[in-house]
């Protein structure tokens, strides 16, 4: 009996054991206090450090790191799920990206894989690190999920497999170590951090996922477009509109016109759940619609890319912080309507608590939904995909606004042909007598027009000037997901022969609204606040089409077509095949390469000498030295490098590296950050330099050279002193920074900046200046004026209202002048990124008298590419960039954004050119 006994005991001990052992750390536990607690914020190595201990003790946790960011620090993803389907996570992961790819799936295997898959849903946090709830609200959710046991969650565990992943590490360290280093609560402020909580690029770090530039964006990337394919995912942001707690779907108009429309009927399908759960909560303020300013149109974001991928992406914009704030009174938001159906009354303090408990709500409500609906799901994005395979298997038009309007046009001009036009009938609006429409030979013949219908491929030659560059729009494709092909020899289509090696793009694929938007212009329609009033700005950009902004060449095929192609696997990165022809004098790279610049940077590093002929091509004399650097970025960068048995006749320039100098700001600016991964990237040398150093004089002793970007330097104005205390005040004082980061206070001021820099130039010095920066040039007194201006009744010169003249981020075409140092490489008509840039008039006689030579400039009155131009006839003959003599040195004043987000490669050469 007594051994009974004491077996009994040892088994209650070790299951007390067992159990305490498995028991589940809360956040306060961890933390020392609630997630969510006012005047507390967790930082990274403190939310590591919890998700790794819950990996520990939690079987419905995997813990895995899926890269590195941009300071070293592990990036991770927490897959949450049942410990059965944790087991089984390679065969659902299987199921998930056949569904979402639909390739040689019938639709019996479709049925049979949703019934026995689980639907796959992102949810992720902190991407914008100052957004604190983000983070926050992840790490209240994981420990939620893992340590519930009702039956909602089982429910959730059971059908549902979470993709729970950290969007910015380095930034939640940043931000949540700089709000908790003062130890009073009540002074603790998230204002005046000193820097970008990306190491880059800041809030930007939402603007780059067509791209994937920088290494947090390819590691999410390749999660999303090549890994899981989730069915949903949920991108949380801050902050909703003033008087609203948030914003969510579904999104106002417009949507881009690529979508499945289930992809936008499954959005408002999500929304339904995630208002109807807040409201079942009593938790009200959450806006729709047109009650905020965000839409589906953009591609680009965390979450706007995975639409053009048949993803159910989600955002909110969520209000609070750690400090309470008040929900202030907006009266217009108090009556219920279709945006607000519950609108919130307004309250003194909102507390941090009180936005992570709505946003863990919010995320219950997806899963919920996600648990109940996974067949429908996994199902619904199986059938977007066959339907992107046959439209690109078949001849089809995507529906925009121009087609409409080629329509109504042709119509009208049909009417005034065929009586003539009375008061009585352009009163009636010439509308059709037939019910309200119009005949259907205007579809058929317009619409439908045969020369008009979309691609069912594109072709991207191996023999254009800049394959390298090329290639990198190709693992753009790659790292979002989409199917290339490379063709083993030469080919010939449509009557046109292809080398081999080129790339083939085709569009029978489930991601055709990608591939569909990354080669096509965007058509953005004419959007006003009402008839003849001011325009409506797009959520970011209107055009951004990326093969324009890259420079690439390729063909676009009508008809079905095949040839000697090899399909890449999905994820497999490509690189051009360089080559180093033999010559005894010397190698030659030509200038139109974008990647030339990295191997001349390397070859002056290791000390080899480097020319540039005429036209701009870099003769590099043969030597031990330039060899091995050679025949390395030959390799490692795809060139063609050509050789010379003569040393090359002629003027020929020798390069030398110039002390160049990248102005920045307190606080981080985003377009300079952007430049400053460009010069790491393409390994020139350079300096950051803020407003302190450039005011302190002698500027021409330490540099050659000074970058500044867009915001950085505006037009004078009879405000300059006004805002130069606006920009002083809204930084922080002095006294409140610590010493490593005062040299960085300081704006650009008319009074002691721009003399000082004037000085730089007299003395030799080159500026250039990207953007807004170019009212450098109107500071210095040059012979330029505004050219998208007007003179009014009282005779002054006024820019155009945006009535008459508005152009947000789209794509337009330029004539370059090629001879031009500055523009060595360009192509002659190139296509720039334009946000309502400055465009110049420049006096006649000084081009003539050389004082100004204009780069670029628009030749006629329909320059739009991509995007949306009202009044772009106004740009006919405006001058888009050019360089001034100042004393002994020059300004180079590049209105368009020639630097975009790293995004505009094409561009990229007129700034490379200037810093040799």
């Amino acid at each position: 009996m007594r051994n009974v006994f004491s077996r009994f005991l040892i088994a209650v001990l070790l299951a007390a054991v067992q159990s305490a052992w498995a028991q589940i750390p809360t956040p306060k536990e961890h933390f020392g206090f609630n997630i969510g607690d006012d005047y507390q914020l967790a930082n990274f190595t403190q939310t590591e450090a919890y998700w790794k201990k819950l990996a520990s003790v939690s079987d419905r946790l995997k813990l895995t790191v899926i890269g590195k960011t941009a300071e070293g620090r592990d990036q991770y993803m927490l897959i949450v799920s049942s410990p059965e389907n944790l087991k089984k996570l390679d065969r659902y992961k299987e199921i998930s990206t056949k569904m979402a790819r639909a390739e040689g799936v019938t639709e019996e295997q479709a049925r049979a894989m949703a019934a026995e898959g689980k639907s796959i849903v992102w949810i992720d946090g902190g991407l914008h690190a100052t957004e604190v709830v983000g983070i926050h609200q992840l790490i209240e959710t994981i420990y939620n999920v893992v340590s519930r046991s009702d039956a909602e969650n089982k429910r959730i565990l059971d059908n549902v497999i979470i993709l729970f992943t950290h969007a910015n590490p380095d930034g939640q360290e940043l931000v949540s170590d700089w709000y908790m280093r003062e130890k009073d609560p009540v002074k603790r402020k998230n204002e005046g951090i000193p820097r970008l909580y990306q190491k880059y690029i800041g809030h930007d770090n939402n603007r780059d996922f067509f791209i994937q530039n920088q290494v947090e964006s390819r590691n999410m990337g390749k999660q999303l477009f090549v890994e899981w394919i989730p069915q949903i995912m949920y991108n949380h942001h801050q902050r909703g509109p003033a008087g609203s707690i948030l914003a969510g779907p579904p999104y106002r108009d417009p949507f881009n016109y690529v979508f499945d429309p289930m992809m936008v009927t499954g959005i408002d399908a999500v929304g339904a759940a995630m208002y109807n759960r807040l409201n079942a909560e009593n938790k009200p303020g959450f806006t729709r619609l047109t009650g905020s300013s965000f839409s589906t149109w953009y591609n680009g974001g965390l979450r706007t890319t995975t639409h053009f991928h048949n993803m159910i992406g989600i955002l909110t914009e969520i209000i609070g912080g750690p400090t309470p704030e008040p929900v202030p009174l907006v009266p217009e938001r108090l009556i219920p309507n279709n945006n607000t159906p519950f609108p919130v009354t307004p309250q003194k303090t909102w507390h941090f608590k009180q936005s992570i408990d709505y946003s863990v709500s919010l995320n219950y409500s997806i899963l919920d939904y996600a648990a109940r609906n996974s067949d429908h799901l996994l199902y619904n994005i199986y059938v977007m995909g066959k339907n992107s395979i046959r439209r690109g298997s078949s001849d089809y038009w995507t529906p925009t606004p121009k087609r409409v309007d080629e329509i109504n046009v042709a119509y009208k001009a049909d009417q005034a042909k065929a009586r003539p036009r009375t008061p009585e009938s352009a009163a009636a609006g010439g509308a059709f007598r037939g019910g309200g429409g119009i005949p259907s030979k205007y579809y058929d013949d317009i619409f439908q027009a045969p020369a008009k219908r979309d691609p069912r491929g594109y072709i991207i030659p191996s023999d254009q000037a800049d394959f390298p560059t090329a290639v990198k729009f190709i693992n753009a494709l790659v790292r979002t997901g989409i199917q290339i092909e490379k063709s083993k020899s030469a080919f010939t289509v449509a009557g046109k022969s292809y080398p081999a090696g080129s790339y083939i793009v085709k569009t029978a694929q489930a991601f055709r609204p990608h591939i569909i938007d990354m080669f096509e212009p965007q058509d953005y329609p004419n959007d006003f606040q009402y008839p003849g009033g001011p325009p409506i700005r797009p959520y970011d950009a209107a055009g951004w089409t990326l093969a324009f902004q890259m420079g690439v060449k390729f063909d676009r095929i009508l008809e079905s077509f095949d040839g000697p192609f090899e399909k890449m696997p999905y994820g497999t990165l490509q690189l051009a095949a360089g080559n180093v022809a033999s010559g005894s004098a010397g190698y030659q790279i030509k200038a139109s390469v974008n990647d030339a610049f990295i191997a001349v940077n390397d070859l002056l590093k290791a000390g080899a000498d480097v020319y540039r002929l005429s036209d701009g091509t870099f003769y590099i004399p043969q030597s031990t030295k330039s060899k091995s650097v050679v025949e390395k970025s030959s390799k490692e960068l795809g060139i063609q490098i050509g050789a010379v048995s003569k040393k090359p006749s002629g003027t020929m320039q020798k390069v030398a590296p110039l002390r160049v100098a990248l102005w920045d700001t307190y606080g981080g600016s985003m377009p300079s950050g952007w430049v400053r991964w460009m010069l790491e990237q393409y390994h020139f040398p350079f300096n950051v330099v803020f407003a302190k150093e450039i005011d302190a004089a002698d500027l021409r002793s330490k540099y050659d050279v000074i970058v500044f970007v867009t915001r950085a330097i505006s037009a004078p104005s009879a405000r300059d002193s006004v805002m130069n205390a606006m920009f002083a005040s809204r930084g922080p004082k002095e006294e409140e920074v610590p010493e490593e980061f005062r040299s960085m206070i300081g704006t650009i001021t008319a009074s002691k900046s721009i003399p000082q820099l004037k000085k730089f130039m007299e003395a030799g010095g080159k500026i250039v200046t990207i953007g807004s920066s170019t009212g450098l040039a109107y500071h210095l007194g040059l012979p330029v004026r505004n050219a998208i201006a007007e003179v009014t009744k009282n005779g002054s010169n006024e820019p155009l209202p945006s009535e008459k003249f508005f152009i947000p981020g789209s794509l337009l075409n330029v004539s370059v002048d090629t001879t031009a140092k500055a523009s060595w490489g360009m192509s002659a008509k190139t296509d720039v990124y334009f946000d309502n840039s400055p465009v110049f008039t420049v006096s006649p006689d000084a081009i003539a008298k050389g004082t100004i030579k204009p780069l670029a400039w628009f030749p006629n009155a329909s320059p739009l590419r991509s995007g949306w131009a009202w009044g772009q006839a106004y740009l006919q003959g405006g001058v888009a960039a050019f360089e001034a003599n100042v004393g002994k040195g020059k300004l180079y004043a590049f209105g368009p954004e020639i630097t975009f987000r790293s995004q505009s490669h094409g561009t990229f050469k007129w700034l490379f050119n200037q810093l040799y």
